[in-house]
């Protein structure tokens, strides 16, 4: 059976893979008075008056909502939000294994941003924060940004900021394996879409200096067809206004990071990156150059997005924890600093003496990832203001 079949039949066996359970038991009157009427009253009348306490009396300080329209799905494009449900579902199932919470697949039925934007904000009260998933580019960035703005609980789009921090902790480790500074590396992104905009900011905010961003016709130029955080990156790495192909791009280039097609990336090309170079080809599920083809060719260190190769860059690693340490001090945002500090946790748990070439990426079933993502994040929220808690929970304190 391969891995098609097999999700197919266990998602028939069990009816999807998430249920719902009981934190107490129910087994007699009194448990049901307790849980439900008369006692139910009393919890209600504490959360009129202070509406931030629905966070620690009810399930909404645990539970995050991962929602989407399925205009976007995987690499199966527009197909629909029932048909986007099992993504939604398996992302929720991460969130329980890794982070213990709660999180609910919700897809939005409509194409129209304003419905979708209005819909999401009618939800803001059951939840503690929102997983936006499989939106189309360019309109994700509109929702994304009028969400932020207009609510009071953090909004994250995990297909651009989860991947560009995956892509942050990975280009980390890399660098500290080949010895190369990140404010020194020419790095080349091949990929103008959502994921790879967000890396490119992600990684110019860690300090990077000289990057050249690619789309299918070459370089990244301002050719009045660029949509606004297009422009905003080519505005400032681009301003030149400089066009090429894709050979004039990474001719003497330290990183080459892909976010675009199988196949992207051939062997010869690989031979015009500068010495000890460094490739994360992480389209999926076939990335722009294998491996093993990558290393042949002659690059010191390679990374995909898959399971079965080296160098995994999941944002696996990142969410869980990401939500985990945003939630458990209430923060109503996720700002950049939130994201380089979760960044930097994960860069920080492949301890130098453990890096090697095919070892520069924390393996996602490291069991210290959620924690400590989660812990410097909670952190940064409190730093930085957007926490309701002034005070790190216990559990994160040294």
């Amino acid at each position: 059976m391969d891995l098609k079949q097999e999700s197919m039949a266990m998602r028939k066996q069990h009816n999807g893979i998430l249920t719902t359970g009981l934190k107490m038991p129910i087994n007699d009157r009194h448990a049901l008075a307790v849980a439900y009427t008369p006692g139910v009253a009393e919890p209600c009348l504490h959360i009129k008056e202070d509406e931030d306490l629905s966070f620690s009396l009810t399930l909404r300080g645990n539970v995050i909502a991962v929602i989407s329209d399925g205009t976007r799905v995987l690499g199966l494009g527009d197909i629909g939000a029932a048909a986007a449900i099992p993504v939604m579902e398996g992302k929720a199932a991460i969130y329980k294994r890794f982070a213990n919470i709660d999180a609910l697949p919700v897809v939005i039925n409509t194409k129209d941003p304003e419905e979708f934007i209005r819909t999401v904000k009618l939800l803001e009260k059951n939840y503690a924060g929102i997983n936006l998933e499989d939106i189309s580019s360019p309109k994700c960035y509109d929702i994304e940004d009028r969400l932020i703005e207009e609510m009071e609980i953090p909004v994250f789009h995990d297909d651009q900021h989860g991947t560009a921090i995956a892509a942050l902790a990975a280009l980390l480790g890399a660098l500290r394996f080949v010895k190369k500074d990140i404010s020194k590396v020419k790095i080349v992104i091949n990929g103008a879409g959502a994921a790879g905009t967000a890396i490119a900011n992600m990684i110019l905010a860690a300090g990077a200096t000289d990057m050249t961003m690619l789309n299918s016709k070459g370089i990244l130029h301002d050719n009045g067809k660029l949509n606004r955080v297009q422009k905003d990156l080519v505005d400032r790495i681009n301003p030149e206004n400089r066009q090429g192909t894709f050979q004039d791009a990474i001719k003497g280039a330290d990183v080459l990071l892909g976010v675009s097609k199988a196949g992207a990336f051939k062997p010869e090309d690989m031979k015009l990156l500068a010495k000890d170079s460094i490739v994360f080809a992480m389209a999926n599920p076939v990335p722009e150059i294998m491996y093993e083809d990558a290393i042949a060719a002659g690059v010191a260190v390679c990374g995909t997005g898959r399971s079965d190769m080296p160098n995994q860059v999941n944002n696996s690693s990142v969410f869980p924890g990401l939500f985990r340490g945003a939630i458990d001090v209430h923060s109503r945002r996720i700002n950049m600093e939130m994201k380089l500090a979760a960044a930097y946790a994960l860069a920080d748990l492949v301890d130098d003496k453990d890096l090697r070439q095919d070892n520069v990426v924390i393996d996602v079933f490291d069991e210290r990832v959620p924690l400590a993502v989660a812990k410097a994040v909670a952190k940064k929220a409190i730093e930085t203001g957007v926490a309701r808690m002034k005070e790190l929970p216990a559990q994160y304190r040294d």
